[in-house]
């Protein structure tokens, strides 16, 4: 048994709760491989666009195809390359008409299968698409997964700055696989983990102390990994409940981003 009494293996599941757009964040080791499952009980009848970069399709995109082809979903794909100049006008369009050129419906779904630059791009593409499309975040990333992924922000740079350009766009479903965290450089995760101690920072003391004692576990990527992607997104999901459109309590979420 896990620490929320459910049995070892069974995700931990975290709402955010918007009335009728409401939606599950899943937590889970190897989650991916039942991601067609958790897609086909929430939209039986979409298609799926998945847009990832080069660096995630080469190590994770086998799993994931293998996944929604065993539930039956139609995919097609979108690969860009990977690294923040992806996240401009031009890459933006080049988004949107593949899905045009897919034939892709507003009932079907993009799906955003990468980090920070790939979820906040396709959450983007998803949302200018035929005035909106179902899109379910995939975070390959630990920022990703207690961050960006969870709240609807989207967005792309200018030359005038970071996220200067988007639109809040909802996703139908957040699956944060902590297995698929295992492949990531210790630079990388560590940023993820400064976010994940964020949350100790602004709402929970208790959190930030077992932090500071289990970051090791949560590092080797033990059941404490999950615990901690959870409590987090948990903490970004009452956020995200209280103050959709961050004009109040969720500009606590931006402490540190200015010097990052």
């Amino acid at each position: 048994m896990n620490d929320d009494g459910a049995p070892e293996g069974t995700p931990r599941t975290i709402q955010v709760d918007l009335g009728s757009r409401s939606y599950d964040i899943l937590v889970g080791r190897d989650i991916i491989d039942r991601a067609g499952a958790e897609i086909v009980r929430r939209l039986p009848d979409a298609r799926v666009a998945i847009v990832t970069d080069e660096t995630v399709a080469a190590h994770h995109l086998t799993t994931l195809l293998a996944s929604l082809d065993s539930a039956g979903i139609r995919h097609t794909r979108i690969v860009i390359a990977p690294g923040e100049a992806s996240k401009c006008f031009a890459t933006l369009e080049s988004v949107v008409d593949a899905l045009l050129e897919a034939r892709i419906e507003r009932s079907d779904a993009v799906l955003a299968f990468g980090g920070g630059v790939v979820g906040d791009l396709a959450g983007f593409a998803s949302g200018i698409a035929l005035r909106g499309t179902h899109l379910i975040q995939v975070p390959t990333t630990l920022l990703a997964q207690v961050d960006s992924s969870v709240g609807g922000k989207t967005g792309i740079n200018t030359p005038r700055g970071k996220n200067l350009v988007g639109v809040f766009h909802q996703p139908d479903l957040v699956l944060a696989d902590a297995g698929i965290l295992d492949s990531l450089p210790s630079r990388i995760f560590n940023a993820g983990y400064a976010e994940v101690a964020k949350y100790g920072l602004i709402r929970d003391a208790e959190f930030f102390a077992w932090l500071e004692t289990n970051w090791r576990a949560v590092a080797a990527g033990w059941p404490e990994r999950e615990k901690a992607i959870a409590v987090a997104c948990k903490g970004k999901a009452d956020i995200v409940s209280e103050d959709e459109r961050e004009q109040g309590v969720r500009a606590l979420l931006n402490l540190g981003h200015t010097f990052g």
